[in-house]
């Protein structure tokens, strides 16, 4: 067994080792403003109008939360940010920042491309393993939807239920879909010449199901050797842990290395809602300890079965991050295994990202581009997300303080 891994998210000083006093200042300020749920919710609401209108606020947006969270507006200009996070052992996960929403084939292509173009400029830098994708940005809302129904309608296994529904659709659908096939088959294709990593991101459940079944299709082609593809699995939603199981004998079956990236999840509170709406049971965990329970056996199944799958542990919990690396240890593995990785969201939880580094983890930043006014749905879910995550602003604004104030004690000394 291998020796204990001196890891402590408490260490302050690993954590923002990288930041000077003044970024850490400005760092404070935006997350006690975050603290303010009034101030969250009209901020939230009056952006994107104030975008859209053509108001001047992108200078203050570019100064606060865009600086704090998102990596540049050109894939170019992460390249400063990448080189940053390097000199710390902190690899990054590019992430083309735009939400879907496209409803034409140009635009479909045109995301493809772009897509491939940040595949290409990872492949060309010393610390981009991955890139993460969204198949919304390829394919049309409507024809995932009525897919995912489809497939819901359907009894038998997931491929069975698909093969069923893409019958049911028109002849010009089967193009359509044969052409969004074609998108995530070249995009997968030029990562795995490159050798980057293609994280599929999850959405919501009603166009879930053709993502996974498209996922693991690539997952068949192009992770038989080495994992290429990950599917992102979400577990507060309370069918993923099952889910996980079953990808795993598809993989077996199928014979290739799964790749799969735990998340807790995005969608919750829309989920819900339409969940409400629309008289369906909710497909989300009835509580949080439920989705904590879930995602740390998540850990846990997939550390066991490290042979056969690739984890991404994408989390903001420390205890989760602690379970990965102790059960690692308990079964003498080293803490930068090529089957396992750490992930934390720019500009959150470098507690969590800066420590696990500093212990020989392999872990990265996900790191966002794009204009700022198509990362405004991102920025957005980001002030929400800390402002309703219990304690996460609290913890946020603990450590810089503490951090700050451990940097005064050294300079009156």
């Amino acid at each position: 067994m291998t020796a204990p891994l001196p890891i402590s998210f408490d260490n302050t000083e690993n954590a923002f080792e990288y930041k000077d006093d003044k970024e850490l200042r400005k760092a404070r300020l935006l997350f006690s403003s975050m603290g303010y749920a009034l101030l969250v919710r009209l901020g939230t609401t009056l952006t994107p109008w104030a975008i859209k209108s053509g108001f001047p606020v992108k200078g203050i947006i570019r100064n606060t939360i865009f600086e704090q969270f998102v990596g540049g507006e050109t894939l170019e200009e992460t390249a400063p940010v990448a080189k940053r996070l390097g000199a710390y052992n902190v690899k990054v996960i590019l992430d083309y920042g735009v939400e879907g929403g496209a409803e034409d084939e140009v635009a479909f292509d045109q995301a493809m491309e772009e897509f491939i173009r940040v595949i290409d400029y990872a492949s060309t830098q010393p610390n981009i393993p991955f890139i993460s994708i969204k198949v919304t940005g390829f394919a049309r809302l409507q024809l995932l939807e009525k897919l995912d129904s489809s497939v819901a309608d359907n009894k038998g296994s997931l491929m069975k239920r698909y093969a069923h529904a893409v019958e049911a659709l028109s002849e010009a659908e089967k193009k359509e879909w044969e052409r969004v096939q074609q998108r995530m088959e070249k995009i997968c294709a030029d990562a795995a010449e490159k050798n980057v990593g293609v994280l599929v991101d999850a959405e919501e459940t009603w166009i879930q199901d053709p993502i996974d079944v498209l996922t693991i299709l690539m997952m068949e082609k192009f992770n038989k050797t080495r994992p290429v593809v990950y599917n992102t699995v979400q577990l507060y939603r309370a069918d993923r842990l099952r889910f996980l199981k079953d990808s795993l004998e598809a993989a077996v079956l199928r014979n290739f290395i799964l790749g799969a990236k735990l998340v807790r999840g995005a969608y919750m509170e829309k989920e819900r809602k339409r969940a409400e709406e629309m008289m369906y049971p909710s497909p989300i965990q009835a509580d949080k300890e439920s989705t904590d329970k879930d995602y740390n056996d998540g850990i846990t199944f997939c550390i066991d079965h490290i042979d056969r799958i690739a984890l991404i542990v994408a989390s903001h919990n420390e205890y989760s991050n602690l379970l990965a690396t102790q059960l690692l240890q308990q079964k003498g593995l080293p803490p930068d295994h090529p089957h396992i990785h750490f992930s934390q969201l720019y500009g959150m939880s470098d507690n969590i990202t800066f420590n696990l580094a500093k212990a020989g983890c392999a872990v990265s930043k996900y790191l966002p581009f794009g204009p700022i006014k198509d990362v405004i749905p991102y920025l957005m879910r980001r002030a929400q997300e800390n402002s309703s995550v219990a304690g996460q602003t609290g913890r946020e604004l603990a450590l810089i303080n503490k951090e700050l104030e451990r940097r005064k004690r050294g300079k009156s000394m």
